[in-house]
C-alpha cells in the first residue's frame, strides 16, 4: 500500500490567516499520575471553550463567550458525545493491550482532529489521526477518505476503517467538510469580539555568549492571535535553529516566543530576525547591531492552567516528544501536536517523564489503536 507523504518538522509553521476548531481525546488504561481515565478538550483558535472528563462526567463550557450558547440539548448532546467516546476508547484501549500482548503498566490512546476556515476567500482544510503510547498510529488522508495505517500494528485498524462495511474515512471527511465548518462558523460568531483580535508583535534582538558559544536571540512577545512564524537570515538567507521553537501564553493573553541560533562570534554581523504575524501588514524585519548584547530582555512567562486542559495539553506532549517529536503534515496540514495548549516545559517534561516511566514498566513502547 502506497502511504501518502507525511511531513515531520520540528519548529514553528507558517502563519495561519483563518480559524481554526480543534479536538484532543486522551484516554488511558488505568487511572493515576493526575490523569483520569478519559477526557476531551475543544479550541477555537488555541482557545478553550469545551471539556469533558470522565471524573466530571459532563461537558463543561470554558470560555466565557460560549454562556452565549443556551440551548441545554447542545451541552446534553456533547456530555453524550464524551459518554459515548469514553466508552469506546475504554474498549480500544484493551483491544491495544491485547494486540501488543500488554498486560499491565499505563497506555494511552488519543485521538485529535478539526478543521480550519481561512481568510483567502473561504477554503478549508481538515485533519484525523490517532495513536497510541506516545506513537502515531493511522491518519486519515482527508483528499480520498481513507485511512493509512503508520505502524505495523495499525494495518487491521485501517483495513477495517476502510472496508466497503465501515467506511469510517469517507464519513469524518464528510464531517470535517461540512459539519465540522458549521460550527466553527457559529463559534467564530460566538466568540467574535475576541476571536478577531489582533495585537502586532514586539521584537528584541540580542546576543548572548556563554562558555564559547555564541547565540543570537530573538523574542518576539506581546502577539495576539498565537500563530507567529519567526525565522533567522543572514542577508537575506535563512539560518536553520536547530532548539524548539515553543509559543507559549503571557498572562495577559497575547503570547510570546524566543528563537535563537548558533553563530560564530565573529560572524554576527548581517542576521536579522524576521517575523510574520496576523497583525502585521508586511514582514517586520529586526537587524542585529552590537548595542544589542547590553539590553538583553528577559520575559517573565505567566501560565494559568484548568485541570483537564493541563492533563489534555500533557498527552499530546508525550505523543510528541515519544515520536520523534514534531509536527506531521497531512494534506498540506500542519499541527503542532505539543503546542496547542499553555502547559510550561517544565510541567511538560515533569509529567512525560512520570508517564513515560510508568508506560515503559512492562517493557511497551508501541504504538496503535483498535
Amino acid at each position: 500500500m502506497k502511504v501518502p507523504l507525511l511531513l515531520l518538522i520540528v519548529g514553528v509553521s507558517e502563519v495561519f490567516s483563518g480559524h481554526s476548531l480543534q479536538y484532543y481525546y486522551t484516554g488511558v488504561s488505568v487511572p493515576g499520575h493526575g490523569l483520569p481515565l478519559f477526557s476531551t478538550v475543544g479550541y477555537v483558535d488555541g482557545i478553550e471553550i469545551v471539556r469533558y472528563s470522565s471524573d466530571v462526567g459532563r461537558a463543561a463550557r470554558v470560555a466565557p463567550w460560549m454562556q452565549k450558547v443556551e440551548d441545554a440539548d447542545y451541552w446534553e448532546s456533547e456530555t453524550q458525545i464524551g459518554k459515548d467516546t469514553e466508552a469506546t476508547f475504554k474498549q480500544s484501549v484493551k483491544n491495544l493491550m491485547n494486540r501488543y500482548n500488554q498486560t499491565g503498566g499505563i497506555h494511552i490512546i488519543q485521538r485529535m482532529y478539526g478543521c480550519e476556515l481561512r481568510d483567502d476567500g473561504g477554503s478549508t482544510r481538515g485533519y484525523y489521526q490517532y495513536g497510541y503510547d506516545g506513537k502515531d498510529f493511522v491518519v486519515l488522508d482527508t483528499e480520498h477518505g481513507v485511512y493509512y495505517p503508520l505502524t505495523d500494528q495499525a494495518q487491521v485498524t485501517a483495513q477495517n476503517w476502510n472496508s466497503p462495511k465501515e467506511r469510517l474515512g469517507e464519513r469524518q471527511k464528510n464531517y470535517l467538510e461540512t459539519d465540522c465548518i458549521d460550527w466553527l462558523r457559529k463559534y467564530i460568531e460566538y466568540g467574535k469580539e475576541e476571536l478577531e483580535k489582533r495585537v502586532r508583535p514586539e521584537v528584541k534582538v540580542s546576543d548572548q555568549t556563554v562558555n564559547g558559544v555564541t547565540k543570537l536571540h530573538c523574542q518576539v512577545y506581546g502577539f495576539y492571535p498565537r500563530d507567529v512564524d519567526v525565522k533567522w537570515q543572514k542577508n537575506g538567507i535563512d539560518v536553520p535553529s536547530h532548539e524548539a521553537k515553543h509559543v507559549l501564553p503571557n498572562s495577559d493573553g497575547t503570547y510570546q516566543i524566543r528563537v535563537a541560533v548558533e553563530v560564530a562570534a565573529e560572524d554576527r554581523e548581517g542576521h536579522s530576525c524576521n517575523v510574520d504575524h496576523a497583525s502585521l501588514d508586511q514582514q517586520l524585519t529586526v537587524k542585529w547591531e552590537p548595542q544589542s548584547s547590553s539590553n538583553t530582555l528577559w520575559i517573565v512567562i505567566g501560565v494559568v492552567l484548568g485541570g483537564v486542559t493541563a492533563i489534555a495539553a500533557a498527552g499530546f506532549i508525550i505523543w510528541r516528544k515519544r515520536s520523534s517529536g514534531g509536527i506531521i503534515a497531512v494534506s498540506g496540514k500542519k499541527t503542532n501536536l505539543a503546542l496547542t495548549s499553555g502547559i510550561s516545559a517544565e510541567e511538560a517534561t515533569s509529567l512525560y517523564g512520570k508517564l513515560r516511566s510508568a508506560s515503559d514498566k512492562d517493557g511497551s513502547s508501541t504504538s496503535s489503536n483498535d
